[in-house]
């Protein structure tokens, strides 16, 4: 049976949006962003679907151990590098990618025996100031590499745009010309692109470009949708109303009676909360989809519970299917009502959630679903 909150992902839509990526930049290679257990959507199976990406990118070494495990075998990248000799260790035995961004690093590299060959990725910091060398140290930093036989040549080179998601700031021309300054000459493949390089700026289109939050099919515009890029959303959130009650003029809804009735009104109890990931934050009036009908949330989200207004849907009754985001409810507007940025709502959806693959069957034209248990690490 399935549990009323559940998320009903449409895996084929995953390699519709890598289409719409490798159409955008033709000539790069796509390296395939998954980090953070695949944006919430299960890390497994989001590398499993995306089976024509030509590489990964993950944060952190445990997640590339886990893809190889699982029998991944694409290039995968580990954007957050190392900071031991033993991670290294483990790169080179599971054929890992670190990116390269800081002097200990290095180091670290410079006293390892040439066992094996390392592929690296050697990170400019081009304005972000967050991870890489800055461009002053960036050119000493590949000399050095360069000179190390563990390291495999040549070295691809990267950097990371901080306010691609702003179409009218100049930051972003100022990081692609900078980069494109302190690398010229050097040996080595480039990549810049993100999700917001390759859909707005065609200049940050390298050798590799690597999507992230437009694979699962949203914007990283604000004020705009997938779905205004040829982006088709992935994730679904879902439940049922859970009951249905009459309140009369004065009644107090929920913890803090913060929303007040100012009438006779019906109102709906949808079975999902912030312990199923959906954002305490967001404010009266955030919209849901009752059998395909919008109505407003009022009062305060609760761990298991929300309440909305069903003026406009009389009919409803319990056990109705409730969207809280997917299809014709964006998640870029939920988010906005939330005050955050859609990749929190994405990431924030918790274990006890039920996972529903449903693709497109192209043999006989219908949808089939398979249901995945809650745990989504292992799926």
């Amino acid at each position: 049976m399935t549990p009323a909150a559940h998320a009903v992902l449409d895996v084929s839509a995953l390699n519709m949006n890598l289409e719409v990526a490798r159409s955008l930049a033709p000539r790069a290679k796509v390296m395939a962003v998954i980090k953070a257990n695949g944006y919430g959507h299960g890390l497994l199976r989001i590398a499993k679907s995306l089976c024509h990406a030509d590489a990964f990118a993950v944060a952190r070494v445990d997640e590339g151990i886990l893809l190889r495990e699982a029998g991944i075998r694409q290039r995968i990248s580990i954007l957050e590098g190392f900071t031991r000799y033993e991670e290294l260790e483990l790169l080179r035995r599971y054929q890992l990618e670190p990116v390269v961004h800081a002097e200990p690093q290095i180091q670290i590299i410079e006293s390892a025996s040439a066992k094996d060959t390392l592929r690296i990725w050697l990170k400019l910091d081009s304005g972000m100031h967050r991870l890489g060398f800055y461009p002053q140290e960036y050119l000493s930093a590949y000399r050095r590499l360069n000179q190390c036989a563990i390291v495999h040549k040549p070295i691809a080179l990267m950097t990371h745009l901080a306010n691609a998601d702003q179409l009218n700031d100049s930051t972003t021309e100022m990081q692609i010309e900078q980069f494109h300054q302190v690398t010229a000459g050097l040996q080595g493949q480039r990549s810049i692109a993100n999700s917001a390089g390759i859909l707005a700026w065609s200049n940050s289109h390298c050798d590799w470009v690597r999507p992230g939050l437009m694979l699962y099919g949203v914007s990283p515009f604000s004020g705009s949708s997938g779905i205004d890029h040829a982006l088709k959303p992935v994730m679904t959130l879902q439940s049922r109303l859970l009951a249905v009650k009459q309140l009369q003029p004065g009644d107090a809804v929920g913890y803090g009676g913060e929303w007040t009735s100012s009438r006779t009104m019906s109102m709906g109890i949808v079975a999902i909360g912030y312990g199923d990931g959906y954002p305490r934050s967001v404010v009266t009036g955030t919209p849901v989809l009752i059998n395909n009908i919008q109505v407003p949330i009022v009062g305060r989200v609760s761990m298991d519970m929300v309440t909305v207004d069903l003026s406009d849907c009389p009919d409803a009754k319990i056990g109705d299917p409730v969207v809280l985001w997917g299809g014709k409810l964006p998640v870029e507007t939920v988010s906005s009502f939330a005050k955050t940025v859609p990749y929190t709502l994405l990431c924030g959806v918790t274990q006890r959630v039920r996972i529903i693959e449903e693709q497109q069957n192209s043999l006989v034209g219908r949808r089939s679903a398979n249901v995945m248990a809650g745990e989504q690490w292992v799926k």
